[in-house]
């Protein structure tokens, strides 16, 4: 739809020849709307307008994208059309226009009408095609310092839109000038939006009209429409209906609304939103996810329409066999909706309107009060948000007649007592476009409805069930307030039994999953642990013709045959440097210095098993030779020379042993000159290009059948397929230093001489800045705001070009000769992360629909939701500050994967994201081993599923089987020994299934079988006696303390002491 965004606003623009003939500049309004901003601007110059002696609008070219912005709402409210690429600037005595010839005639007209009203003078700056316009521009900043001059200042104030950052060569050039001149600049956005905020007759029929056809659409197309789909129960996506519903409001005719279509556009893309997933925002965006209508489901629809550049808007929620939650939580909303429209009138404060709707829900609903949304809305008009004019319960602005505002309210994330997991989460939300009148509001989108009667829909046989949604239940308040307390126990208690009731199924479709798999042999791919590397027969000489004639009997490199020749018994012996596995010097006292050369040889520890030394083992092996010589410089010179040699020479053995497992790719098809690459430039690449010289950047290209990203370098290249992507990352920045592309692979590929299976693409969006001098800058500082904004912008810039980029690679990935790879971009869930540590340092692990990922911090990770088999939470008790979270794939035969160290105030969100997701999980208390545990799964897998599958991880199962046991009858003991009760039970000799770090201390500690089941006050007499009878009395006070905690945390005896025993009277201390 990107040909109808602008299609609105008039834009006028030099393209036809005859492109001022088409446009007339209304002279009526021209000359009230000009009168009304020189009067608004002398009566609230210092408190609005900043003190400015000229107003600087600059307005940037045409864009395709929906946007607004206050300099092209100017030429609209004053000119009635958007004059892109234009500089106004006004003055007292002044007007100055800064454009293009074809605009500057279609504004002479106004020059007589200027005079008339206000007078002054207006001043046309036209500008040549290829002229940069410095010149102009330098003749209006002399107008201004010459008004100035003549008002006894020595600095002009100047007023411009500080929030709109310039695009384009003449606003780069203006942005960089007006900033670069003896200025003083203020921000005059809170004039402009004062002076927009009460609408004139003409900009109230242009919103009625614009609130008419929102309506309309809604009433008569949406929920026919929506019903249609429900009644016949098809499957219809969020994105499909958006794309239906925007085409009938740019052809209102479709549904007999008599608007001219060139003066109709959107506000916004329509929003269809249902399934569990809400956002109320307006940025909000309907996803590919069908219409779901399901008993209990909710749906909401917004949509917003423009006449004549003026917005409107319009939402509503309809309910899908409500429970009575449901209904509640609506009709509450609609009254606290109703109390807000009602509080919109002259006199009143923005404020007011807000409190009047918290006032409702906190009477009729006081546990909803939290899901409120923070605002009841904003103004509207030629912006779709005014700004100023936010609804919220800070706002002390007075409301004036004529003003407009988008009234929405809703209530976000409730939970719902159902079983179903797309209804257990919903949002309600009501909208409508709201004129404030002399006397009362007036709802200019009432012709949708949003009773209860015509949104709640009943689908059940059962005719008292129908009927149930629209009777309102008559109680007092003490009534309504216990109902509504035990209703919120209710639903925590039944969100808890839900998830574990949905756990408890999720575990056995596991375990029945997991069996029909292990008997099918298939406990996942090969298993990577332990292969060995194999590297081609080492030769250094095919022929002993080949070595060259000894000038010396001295150590020599040969660097072309990678190979040392060292003098043994009178005669060059060659080895190739890949034999060497280390070489040093050392220089004694007589200045004699040696060297030593060690080879690698079969039968050593860690030596590697190559092909040569497996394929000779019966031959006798050099381990060692060392040599002395009189000459440090030459030994010192070969011991470098052969560490250089033996790197070069491991460094391509290993990129060529990686190589040859490569997965060979498919070429890459070049787009040709009909169909241009989509492209982005400037972009750094993860993992980096090898080599000494300075790190470039690169463009990403993407072609016909894969990415190809590049340097100015030649060999600086990678190629991606479309058909090796596994998935497809796209995350900006937000709290990050970098916005990124992110692609994790199915095979392989070299980037540089590193074999990879991720490749990221990003960039900086702003600089890292020390401040030198170590002052801190205040909060007020223009040089800190400067900054920020300049860096804002910067940021916003970026992510603006990646969305546009992931945008159309997305519709090329739509393509039907795409559609099997099933690819699309993924963008990680922010909401839903959490801090952890994957490898070696903490980073924030966030989910997406189907990964979880850490993409800033290497080395990255991308986890498949779909390869895992079970989630084990660890080290989760009372107490702990942190927990550890253990991933078990499918493929047994795979590590699993840990992220250590996660807060535990994430642990309900985590038990939360892994339910919704249908992931098992389980809790344990301490950290398993988990390698023999897969181990004996792999090996004797009938015993394994028999033994009840994964239900040995259930820590609420193996509680409730201990509750007859002596030790559940002495009641809870707090403790921070870790019971050996196991090891008692378990007398074979396996490994054990909790790791610990005191393994190794426990088993160099013998004891008796008899001793190990003591008491500790057992213990400790035994060693007192065993003191007394050997006379030890040197023991100090701090080594008896030392030997009785740990004779306490093992529960074994303590280790005979030496000599020199304890004080005789330490049994007393019991």
């Amino acid at each position: 739809m990107a040909e109808h965004r602008n299609g609105n606003t008039k834009t006028v623009a030099g393209k036809a020849s005859g492109a001022a003939s088409g446009y007339a500049i209304n002279l009526e309004n021209f000359s009230k709307r000009l009168k009304m901003l020189y009067s608004h601007w002398n009566e609230h110059n210092n408190d609005l307008w900043g003190a400015s002696e000229a107003l600087a609008i600059a307005t940037p070219p045409p864009s395709e994208d929906l946007r607004y912005l206050k300099s092209s709402a100017l030429n609209v409210w004053l000119l009635g059309y958007e004059f892109p690429d234009t500089v106004m600037v006004f003055m007292k005595k002044q007007i100055h226009f800064l454009c293009s010839q074809k605009k500057a005639s279609l504004l002479e007209i106004v020059k007589k009408s200027a005079m008339e009203v206000v007078g002054v003078d207006v001043m046309m700056h036209v500008k040549a095609k290829n002229d940069d316009a410095t010149a102009l521009m330098d003749t209006i900043f002399r107008a201004i310092h010459a008004q100035s001059s003549l008002d006894g200042h020595d600095t002009p104030i100047v007023g411009h839109i500080a929030r709109e950052a310039p695009e384009g060569k003449l606003l780069e050039t203006w942005d960089e000038k007006l900033k670069g001149e003896n200025f003083q600049l203020s921000d005059i956005t809170n004039g402009f939006s004062d002076l927009f905020a009460v609408k004139d007759s003409s900009e109230i029929t242009n919103m009625k009209k614009a609130a008419y056809l929102t309506s309309s659409v809604m009433k008569h197309f949406v929920v026919p429409k929506m019903e249609k789909v429900i009644d016949e129960e098809k499957k219809v996506s969020h994105s499909s209906l958006m794309d239906d519903t925007e085409k009938v409001i740019l052809e209102p005719a479709k549904i007999k609304v008599k608007l001219k279509a060139e003066n109709v556009d959107i506000c916004y893309p329509p929003i269809f939103q249902s399934g569990g997933v809400f956002d109320l925002r307006p940025s909000a965006s309907s996803n590919e996810q069908n219409l779901y209508y399901d008993s209990t489901s909710v749906i909401i629809c917004a949509i917003g329409s423009r006449y004549n550049s003026y917005c409107s808007n319009v939402a509503r929620t309809f309910l899908i066999d409500a429970n009575p939650m449901q209904s509640k939580a609506y009709e509450v909303l609609l009254k606290a909706h109703e109390a807000a429209i009602s509080a919109l009138k002259p006199g009143n404060k923005a404020g007011a309107v807000y409190q009047a709707a918290l006032s409702i829900v906190e009477k009729d609903a006081p546990e909803l009060a939290a899901n409120l949304t923070k605002s009841a809305g904003t103004g509207i008009g030629l912006e779709f948000r005014e700004s100023g004019l936010s609804l919220n319960s800070k706002n002390d602005r007075v409301l004036k007649s004529g003003m407009v505002f988008n009234v929405s309210l809703g209530f976000q994330n409730l939970q719902s007592e159902t079983k179903n997991p797309k209804t257990q989460k919903f949002s309600l939300l009501l909208s409508d476009t709201v004129i404030v009148g002399q006397t009362d509001p007036e709802v200019v989108t009432s012709a949708s409805s949003k009773a209860v009667k015509d949104v709640a829909y009943s689908f059940n046989e059962d005719d008292e069930e129908e009927e149930q949604p629209k009777v309102k239940p008559e109680t007092n308040g003490a009534e309504a307030f216990s109902k509504a307390t035990l209703r919120s126990v209710n639903q925590e208690m039944s969100k808890e039994e839900l998830r574990r009731q949905h756990q408890a199924e999720l575990a056995r479709q596991k375990n029945e999953e997991t069996a029909r798999r292990l008997a099918g042999g298939g406990s996942g791919s090969s298993d990577n642990r332990g292969g060995s590397k194999h590297s081609g027969e080492l030769i250094a000489y095919k022929n002993v013709n080949d070595l060259s004639p000894p000038r010396d009997l001295m150590i020599h490199i040969d660097q072309k045959n990678e190979a040392i020749l060292l003098p043994i018994y009178g005669s060059m012996v060659p080895f190739h440097v890949a034999t060497v596995k280390s070489v040093t010097s050392q220089q004694d006292t007589n200045r004699s210095c040696y060297i030593r050369i060690i080879f690698n040889v079969p039968g050593t520890p860690f030596s590697p098993h190559d092909s040569n030394s497996l394929k000779f083992q019966g031959l006798i092996y050099v381990k060692e030779v060392s040599f002395r010589s009189k000459d440090p410089r030459h030994i010192s010179e070969v011991v470098q020379m052969i560490k250089t040699l033996r790197r070069q020479v491991a460094s391509r053995e290993s990129e060529r042993a990686e190589r040859a497992t490569l997965v060979t790719q498919e070429k890459l098809q070049l787009s040709g000159a009909k169909f241009k690459p989509i492209r982005m430039s400037d972009l750094w690449i993860r993992p980096v290009f090898g080599g000494r010289g300075r790190k470039l950047t690169g463009t990403l290209e993407a072609h016909a059948n894969g990415f190809r990203y590049s340097t100015s370098r030649p060999d600086e290249r990678v190629d991606v397929m479309y058909g090796n992507i596994k998935h497809a990352f796209f995350q900006p920045a937000e709290k990050e230093m970098i916005t990124l592309l992110h692609f994790h692979l199915h095979n392989h590929i070299m980037v540089g001489n590193k074999k990879t299976k991720d490749v990221q693409f990003y960039v900086e969006v702003m600089d890292v800045v020390q401040t030198i001098g170590g002052g801190k800058r205040s909060n007020y500082d223009p040089d800190e705001i400067e900054e920020e904004q300049r860096e804002r912008a910067r940021k916003n810039k970026i992510s603006t070009e990646f969305q546009n980029f992931v945008n159309r690679v997305n519709d090329l990935w739509g393509q039907p000769q795409f559609k099997a790879l099933d690819l699309e971009f993924d963008q990680p869930l922010r909401e839903l992360g959490f801090h952890g540590v994957p490898h070696k340092s903490s980073a924030f692990i966030v989910p997406t629909s189907s990964c979880l990922v850490e993409l800033i911090e290497t080395p990255f990770v991308v986890i498949t939701l779909s390869e895992i088999e079970i989630v084990n939470l660890e080290r989760v008790g009372l107490g702990q500050k942190n927990f550890d979270m253990t991933v078990v794939f499918k493929d047994f035969k795979r590590d699993v994967f840990r992220i250590d160290s996660i807060p535990s105030t994430s642990l309900d969100g985590i038990k939360e994201w892994l339910d919704t997701t249908d992931l098992k999980y389980y809790e344990s208390r301490l950290n398993l081993n988990w390698r023999p545990i897969l181990k004996t799964i792999t090996d004797d897998p009938e015993k394994f599923i028999e033994d009840g599958g994964w239900e040995f991880l259930n820590m609420e199962a193996s509680d409730s089987e201990s509750d007859n046991s002596q030790e559940s009858d002495r009641g809870y003991e707090p403790s921070d020994v870790e019971p050996d009760s196991a090891s008692e039970e378990e007398d074979d000799d396996s490994e054990s299934l909790v790791e610990s770090d005191d393994d190794e201390e426990e088993d160099s500690e013998e004891g008796s079988e008899e001793e190990e089941g003591k008491t500790w006050e057992e213990l400790e007499r035994e060693a007192s006696n065993a003191d007394r009878e050997k006379g030890n009395e040197s023991d100090s006070e701090e080594e008896r303390t030392r030997r009785k905690i740990k004779a306490f945390g093992k529960a074994r005896a303590p280790e005979k002491r030496h000599p020199g025993g304890s004080n005789p009277k330490r049994a007393r201390m019991r």
